[in-house]
């Protein structure tokens, strides 16, 4: 299982995004989220697993970053987390 595929399933995305454009891709979704839906935000953050409270503390320490920006790279981290479990458990016992 790939990231932009466990991602497309919250985001209407295309599959060929790089590393960059991906982020790219999410940070402007999650900015969208913040100021137009927040409660779809918080139900697509719940989902993935997102910690909430280091979320929060993580948007009350890191500077230099929107909050669109920390919220797409604690989402990416978890999805990415996600796959390294499935492929952690995925593999043969010998």
């Amino acid at each position: 299982m790939s990231l932009i595929s466990i991602i497309s399933k919250d985001f209407d995305i295309p599959d060929d995004l790089s590393e960059n454009q991906l982020r790219d891709a999410m940070v402007d979704a999650f900015a969208y989220l913040i100021d137009n839906d927040f409660p779809k935000l918080i139900q697509i953050l719940y989902k993935a697993d997102v910690d909430q409270y280091k979320l929060k503390e993580l948007l009350e320490t890191v500077e230099g970053s929107s909050s669109a920006e920390v919220i797409a790279d604690a989402y990416i981290a978890r999805q990415m987390a996600k796959i390294e479990t499935w492929k952690k458990y995925s593999q043969k016992k010998d």
